[in-house]
């Protein structure tokens, strides 16, 4: 799954909740995700390509995890 935005994702089914971390390494959580969304992501050549349209902004969503900068 080589992405240039995202590094890996993974799907609770039960919650509906797809949790993605960015290459950024800061990680989101995005809520009420139908299964055949993820199931598209998941097959999508550009993993980048099909998030901005068909996640990003669609679903509530939060950073859980904020990438480590170093200073």
């Amino acid at each position: 799954m080589p992405s240039s935005v995202i590094r890996r994702f993974s799907y609770d089914e039960p919650q509906r909740r797809l949790r993605v971390t960015f290459t950024s390494g800061d990680v989101y959580e995005y809520d009420g995700v139908p299964p055949e969304v993820n199931d598209a992501f998941r097959a999508a050549f550009s993993k980048g390509q099909f998030f901005g349209p068909n996640i990003r902004d669609r679903y509530p969503y939060r950073r859980v995890e904020k990438a480590l900068r170093p200073h």
